[in-house]
């Protein structure tokens, strides 16, 4: 039994939580104390600060929604996490954040004598639930094999993408390609329909095609269903692709961020990705 601390218990982190308090003494921290009911319900504790929560853990894994959020659950405050974490702490960073915040957080994270590794997951509440998440690791391999065990009861892929930053860069890579082909999925049956075609007959064709990957096909099954209950809201997807710019030039993601931004403006921001496809070409 390992001494495990969860910061974060959004829709994800509740779901990866609720796989380790079932082997582990888990204590969680949620800014929300009420998102941490079920949990407490199956064993965990609840902790008032993240410095509380983490203070005995052997690994702490955070699982918020973006830099800033990461920060001020680290380094804000004197209630912040950095300053409860124990020496020889693995820190397990999942949230989806930029390479350079991990950076600077796995700084301030070895200087009180712990460890970090960046793992953000792809997959979203389905997978999480299932655990089936493929989480995506960057830092140090000897760390990775210490974290594996717990890892492990959260997804089914790991994969260790090189150093420390590494995992961020991938993730914001998967985002952005998953994202970009959401937005022309929805332009090409929006296309289909206008030319007189069944989209739905034209989907059941694209599939059975090698261009068409799994993931496009089933955003497009949610599509043509209107089904748009969040599973990656538009919020977080146009924050992830925003991250993903940072990387480089490129004008694709930017024309599929565009139409994401496009989304929020008009009131989208809490519905699934696939919502991309009602707005007007």
């Amino acid at each position: 039994m390992t001494r495990i601390a969860f910061l974060g218990l959004g829709a994800m982190g509740q779901r990866m939580a609720a796989h380790l308090v079932e082997q582990h003494e888990l204590t969680v921290y949620n800014r929300t104390p009420s998102r941490a009911q079920k949990l407490v319900e199956l064993g965990a504790t609840l902790a008032e600060t993240p410095a509380e929560a983490v203070r005995e853990a052997q690994v702490v894994i955070s699982m918020v929604t973006d830099d800033a959020a990461s920060e001020q659950l680290w380094l804000a405050n004197d209630q912040s996490a950095i300053h409860g974490l124990r020496q020889g702490a693995l820190v397990i960073e999942s949230s989806t954040v930029t390479p350079g915040w991990i950076a600077r957080l796995g700084e301030r994270i070895t200087a009180r004598g712990a460890r970090l590794i960046d793992a953000p997951v792809a997959g979203s509440t389905p997978q999480a639930e299932a655990r089936q998440l493929a989480i995506l690791v960057g830092g140090d391999a000897q760390d990775l094999e210490r974290a594996r065990p717990v890892l492990s009861e959260m997804g089914s892929t790991i994969l260790h993408v090189g150093e420390l930053t590494h995992g961020a860069i991938l993730k914001l890579v998967v985002n952005a390609l998953f994202a970009s082909q959401v937005a022309l999925m929805a332009e090409l049956l929006q296309a289909v329909e206008g030319a007189g075609l069944d989209p739905d007959k034209i989907l059941g064709m694209l599939s059975k095609m090698p261009v068409t990957s799994p993931a496009a096909a089933g955003a497009a099954n949610l599509m043509l269903a209107a089904d748009h209950a969040p599973r990656f809201p538009v919020n977080l997807v146009s924050k992830d692709l925003g991250y993903a710019r940072e990387l480089g030039t490129m004008p694709v993601v930017a024309a599929a961020h565009a139409r994401f931004e496009s989304a929020r403006r008009e009131g989208l921001g809490e519905q699934n990705i696939s919502v991309v496809h009602v707005l007007k070409p």
